[in-house]
């Protein structure tokens, strides 16, 4: 039996190159500052959130732990408003924040750099507040 498939190759082509768009937007939005990669570790025990922030150092970042979340945030540079001479307020360049499959100890909840890379250990728990995480480096 010949079947025939009704496959318009103009439409393939237009699938990919959306596709392909959307992955170079992704990439660029990486490039310029924002959204940097992370990767989520989970086992039994803990969940482990690695950053890559090349050229960055734990004072520029801001770490807030929730019992069942964390938001990693850029801290931005502090400016001065031109007309008063007051520190102006300004907004992070760029902010995650990770929903945790669930609640950690934010007692044992520990942050470090190693070349490039912010990486977040949070042991698991049974209940927890709001904590920032001092980090190391």
């Amino acid at each position: 039996m010949n079947t025939m498939l009704n496959i318009n190759p103009w439409s393939v082509l237009s699938e990919l190159l959306d596709a392909n768009s959307r992955a170079f937007k992704s990439m660029t939005a990486r490039a310029a500052g924002k959204f940097p990669p992370v990767n989520v570790y989970v086992n039994d025990n803990a969940v482990i959130v690695d950053l890559e922030l090349p050229g960055k150092t734990a004072k520029d970042v801001d770490l807030s732990l929730e019992p069942q979340a964390i938001v990693i945030a850029d801290k931005p540079a502090e400016t001065t408003d031109a007309a008063t001479g007051n520190p102006a307020e300004t907004r992070p360049a760029w902010s995650r924040r990770l929903e945790l499959p669930f609640r950690v100890d934010a007692d044992k909840a520990s942050a470090k750099f190693m070349d490039g890379i912010l990486r977040i250990q949070l042991p698991k728990a049974e209940s927890v507040g709001i904590r920032h995480i001092a980090i190391e480096g």
